[in-house]
């Protein structure tokens, strides 16, 4: 059974720090690109960062560039996403996804988490 499990959300003002992770099994973690994933309220889901199967390539939307770092182990079959210098706009659910190689769209994703919450205050 594949399980992605997400966790490090919660309430920060603006300007703080936040540091997600992302626990897999049931998959081949270093075969997979993993990405995260966010989605405000009346928003669509949108792409933030991606990192590749040996973690050498990063990709960022451009919102969060400069802000935020993704980051894999695959000895611990986890992804982590720090996120610095947090902005009220970046208030949303955080999921983590999972898939074969790079897309910015969510459809090719197989696998995903139950999301965190990540809320920051003005």
């Amino acid at each position: 059974q594949v399980q992605l499990v997400e966790s490090g959300g919660g309430l920060v003002q603006a300007g703080g720090s936040l540091r997600l992770s992302c626990a897999a099994s049931g998959i081949t973690f270093s075969s997979r690109y993993m990405a995260w994933f966010r989605q405000a309220p009346g928003k669509e889901r949108e792409f933030v960062a991606g990192v590749s199967r040996s973690g050498s390539s990063t990709d960022y939307t451009d919102s969060v560039k400069g802000r935020f770092t993704i980051s894999r182990d695959n000895a611990k079959n986890t992804v982590y996403l720090q996120m610095n210098t947090l902005k009220p706009e970046d208030t949303a659910v955080y999921y983590c996804a999972a898939t074969g190689v790079f897309s910015p769209n969510s459809g090719p994703y197989v696998y995903w988490g139950q999301g965190t919450q990540v809320t920051v205050s003005s």
